[in-house]
């Protein structure tokens, strides 16, 4: 992920208190509030009707806040035309100009913006070299594989320097290696260069890799904005969670505070340690969320190494995937609780039908109320 570090820069981008509804009576964005840092790439990440993308063309000028407003270094995009914003925007399709050649393309911003021809080269040589297309400047766009088409669009959206770049679902037509490279090679040119980027995406993955921090929307509202690693390790509710990486999630009912750790009764009646972060009153319905390379296998009546929280298993499924194994194991009342296993440190013994002993710190187990 990326570690710049955002935390004293100004806003670039402001929506406040924007809405949008498209029929008169759903909101598909509630009430925004938002800052977007300078030189920080910010990703919206959220389920399809999230709210994430129309949030983005509100940005772009695509679509109109029905309130709110948003601005851009200071200024009001209320009655500013696209093209006028200074805002790069890549697309999911590339939108690129079949009948062009690749160097058409990427120079295409620059005579809109009636740039000099020979200052209008040097800018798109530039952006090709960029994007590592230097020598493609001659074909057309149906000459090129998709994640070259894909760096085209990159290149014409930052050919004529703007302060922002706005990228939607940009990697979700290729395929999952061209996918991968795609992310390294963005996250290198904005480090380069330090263009504010807002990008849309549900893949959390991407998210991950390539943000200062992430926006997670859900029913048109940020369910909570954040870093990586702090999404990832302290979600703040049940959603975020489920969300943001793989969980087990295990119901139970909330059974009160032991310390500053909360007891959940599970199963047949076991209780769980966890950290509370989002819960109903004692008695109340409760989802434990603990992620599968947090849980650890041993002997049947035994914990393998300190922990809080430890019962009896049997394994159902092992499944060898290379780095890891997974296994899946029935446990406090649940047929599938998952546990991401080092390959070295499987024993040879779990095997299906074994019966073993799986725990877990209670730092590692959150407790939410149920979504």
């Amino acid at each position: 992920m990326a570690e710049t570090n955002v935390s004293s820069s100004r806003p670039l981008v402001r929506f406040i208190g924007v809405r949008k509804t498209f029929d008169g009576r759903t909101l598909v964005v509630r009430n925004l509030d938002l800052d977007v840092l300078e030189g920080e790439f910010l990703t919206l990440l959220g389920p399809s009707g999230s709210g994430k993308t129309t949030t983005l063309m509100m940005l772009a000028g695509f679509e109109t806040p029905t309130a709110g407003e948003i601005t851009l270094a200071g200024r009001s995009l209320a009655h500013l035309p696209p093209h006028k914003r200074d805002i790069g925007v890549v697309f999911q399709n590339y939108a690129l100009f079949p009948h062009m050649t690749v160097a058409e393309n990427v120079a295409f911003p620059l005579s809109a913006r009636r740039i000099g021809r020979a200052d209008a080269e040097v800018r798109m040589a530039r952006a090709l070299d960029m994007v590592r297309l230097g020598g493609f400047g001659a074909r057309r766009p149906g000459q090129l594989s998709g994640g070259q088409q894909q760096r085209v669009a990159l290149a014409r959206a930052l050919v004529f320097e703007p302060r922002l770049v706005l990228m939607d679902e940009p990697l979700g037509a290729l395929d999952k290696q061209l996918r991968e490279e795609m992310q390294l090679e963005i996250r290198r040119i904005h480090e380069r260069l330090g263009v504010t980027f807002v990008y849309v995406t549900h893949d959390q993955g991407e998210a991950l890799t390539l943000s200062d921090r992430i926006a997670v929307f859900n029913d048109g509202a940020i369910q909570q904005l954040d870093a990586p690693r702090e999404l990832y390790e302290r979600p703040l509710n049940a959603f975020v969670a489920r969300f943001i990486g793989e969980n087990n999630r295990i119901p139970g009912i909330y059974a009160g505070m032991d310390g500053l750790l909360c007891a959940i009764r599970v199963g047949a009646g076991s209780l769980v340690r966890a950290r509370p972060i989002d819960l109903n009153g004692v008695g109340g319905q409760a989802t434990l969320s603990i992620r599968p390379e947090r849980v650890r296998l041993g002997p049947l009546g035994g914990a393998p190494g300190p922990s809080a929280n430890a019962f009896p298993a049997e394994v159902r499924e092992v499944i060898y995937l290379g780095d890891h194994v997974r296994v899946r194991v029935a446990a406090l009342g649940v047929d599938e609780i998952n546990a991401k296993i080092p390959v070295a440190l499987l024993a040879a013994d779990v095997t299906p039908g074994a019966a073993v002993t799986i725990a877990w710190d209670a730092e590692d187990c959150q407790a939410f109320k149920p979504e």
